[in-house]
């Protein structure tokens, strides 16, 4: 009887377990077959596309201004910029007010990979999570804080930033990664989308990425 009493109890704690741990995973594939569609459609990892959406805001920014406000540091940005600048996405000039300050301009070619690129994962949770309630979102970010510390993650550095591998990794590092074939479509042809409801857990199916939800908040 006392046996039967603890199945009872312990049998929905299991479950509710799951449930979370399902729900971790869920955010994990989501992030990660954003970087893949990314990588595969627009040649641009996250980090590279948020730095991109940024300048884009206030052309003429320098590096200092762009490190805070991405919240990233100078040495990631700056490697995250060089990567941009070779490939003719950013161009680095001196203001003609003061030569000792470098500014940061976008290209046309970046200009028309932004038209057409999805905004970062991370600003479609923004935009959601901004509706909710003060009280709803200092429980969400108790209950995160509480999931990283039994993950025991605390220690990790991390940025608001959500994405696959190194922030400052080049595309094909992060196609690597992520088990990408080598090369990528040309920028803006939308190839093999699979829907995400559709796609199952395996490294296959990772492979068909899925144009994320977040593009309908551009």
């Amino acid at each position: 009887m006392e046996h039967g009493r603890e199945d009872r109890v312990n049998v929905p704690g299991q479950h509710v377990t799951e449930l979370v741990v399902t729900a971790l995973r869920r955010v994990i594939r989501s992030i990660d077959m954003h970087s893949r569609f990314l990588v595969s459609n627009y040649g641009l990892t996250g980090p590279q596309l948020t730095v991109l959406r940024e300048l884009s805001r206030g052309e003429g920014m320098s590096i200092g201004e762009l490190t805070r406000a991405i919240h990233l540091s100078q040495a990631t940005v700056t490697g995250i910029l060089d990567r941009l600048e070779k490939r003719n996405m950013v161009h680095r000039q001196r203001s003609d007010r003061d030569r000792r300050r470098v500014l940061l301009t976008l290209t046309p070619r970046a200009h028309e990979i932004l038209s057409l690129a999805p905004p970062p994962i991370q600003e479609n949770f923004t935009f959601e999570f901004g509706k909710l309630a003060d009280w709803e979102q200092t429980q969400i970010l108790s209950s995160l804080q509480r999931v990283v510390g039994m993950l025991e993650a605390k220690h990790l550095d991390a940025t608001p930033i959500l994405t696959t591998g190194p922030m400052d990794a080049s595309t094909e590092e992060t196609g690597a990664f992520l088990g990408q074939p080598q090369g990528v479509t040309t920028a803006g042809s939308v190839e093999d989308q699979t829907d995400p409801r559709s796609a199952t857990d395996t490294p296959a199916a990772g492979r068909s990425a899925a144009q994320p939800e977040s593009h309908r908040h551009r």
